[in-house]
């Protein structure tokens, strides 16, 4: 099992932290509002795998501006 370091809040916990409230906003909304608001979890997956695979992401681009610093590894 893996466990990833929790000591610090490096850029890509932050991306993912993000991208899980997004998400649960999404669902929330699209649940009590408008089914419209399940778009943004498509967003939401949509820019994950973007990431994963091309490595580019728009939130860990101001997430950097605004000074999280991604993880040096140990």
């Amino acid at each position: 099992m893996f466990l990833a370091s929790t000591k610090t809040w490096y850029l890509e916990r932050l991306v993912f932290l993000i991208a899980g409230i997004f998400s649960l906003v999404g669902v929330t909304l699209g649940a009590y509002v408008s089914s419209w608001w399940f778009l943004l979890n498509l967003l939401v997956g949509i820019n994950l795998v973007v990431f994963s695979t091309f490595g580019f992401c728009p939130m860990a681009i101001l997430l950097n501006k605004l000074g999280a610093t991604p993880k040096v590894r140990d």
